[in-house]
């Protein structure tokens, strides 16, 4: 049975000691259901509650000030998901019409 590599360093010499996993190089030990249990809870939700991710096509449902600059984004604008990031006030990096590339906040999105 073949151990998943290190979380922190990548290692593959990886050990089990009972229901732990530990790596040698780094010494990190770590459970694995604990670690898969964390990446599942990791999704991110827009404004309605469903689940958001990569190439989703999303509408903005309020308008929103550019930072920086004069100008709004509409509510209704359309704009599509190129990558998730998660743990950023601004979790959604997405192609807006009219507007370009820019991060936005999934709270003030839904999907289309």
């Amino acid at each position: 049975m073949s151990n998943p590599p290190c979380p922190k360093c990548h290692s593959q010499f990886v050990y089990q000691d009972q229901n732990q996993l530990i790596c040698p190089e780094c010494a990190y030990e770590w459970n694995p259901s604990e670690i898969l249990a964390e990446e599942a809870s990791l999704k991110i939700k827009d404004f309605n509650g469903t689940s958001l991710n990569e190439g989703d096509k999303v509408t903005m449902v309020k308008d929103l000030k550019v930072k920086g600059s004069s100008q709004v984004i509409k509510v209704g604008t359309k704009a599509i998901i190129k990558r998730i990031i998660e743990g950023k006030d601004h979790q959604l990096d997405c192609k807006v019409d009219g507007v370009g590339e820019m991060m936005v906040t999934a709270k003030f999105v839904k999907r289309a």
